[in-house]
């Protein structure tokens, strides 16, 4: 039983808001397992993409109450369908002269990139679905990762819809 839940919540542009939305979740007990945050087409308004560990029952509880923060304007669960959800991963994997070539043909099967080359190591820079990326680290783990850095899950819906013209019509 997967308990990951995407969700996209626009809020106001202010500061204080991740910390009293994060703060919302930690003391719930709920584990976040992704975080992303940036501003909208609207400089007034920003989206958190937050992935949090939780069962459903518990997410809606956890939904209402973050409606109650002042600053969150919508919430909005993403369903894996209906969504298009993707992250960037930097891996600095160990690489010498022998093993380059076949470090290389690994990440060019997964459409990634080497962004950078030292004389022991490469660092590899991929983004996609979930999947995708947790596929090409572990391909890449038998040559020894040395180093693995990785962003928030970005998400929106599939469609023509937008959470944030909606809310800002309500």
């Amino acid at each position: 039983m997967n308990n990951r839940h995407t969700l996209s919540v626009l809020v106001e542009n202010k500061p204080g808001v991740l910390a009293r939305l994060t703060g919302l979740i930690a003391r719930r007990g709920f584990n976040i397992h992704s975080l992303a945050v940036g501003v909208t087409e609207h400089d007034e308004l920003s989206r958190i993409t937050v992935v949090v560990d939780v069962r459903d029952v518990a997410l809606e509880q956890v939904t209402k109450q973050l409606n109650k923060l002042v600053n969150v304007i919508k919430i909005v669960e993403l369903e894996p369908a209906a969504s298009v959800r993707r992250a960037h991963v930097i891996y600095k994997v160990k690489a010498n002269a022998a093993t380059r070539p076949q470090v290389a043909a690994a990440v060019e099967m997964f459409r990634a990139s080497i962004v950078d080359v030292s004389t022991d190591s490469v660092s590899v820079e991929a983004t996609g679905e979930l999947d995708k990326v947790e596929a090409l680290r572990e391909v890449l783990e038998p040559f020894g990762i040395k180093e693995i850095v990785q962003s928030g899950v970005v998400a929106v819906g599939r469609g023509p819809k937008s959470i944030t013209d909606r809310a800002l019509r309500n």
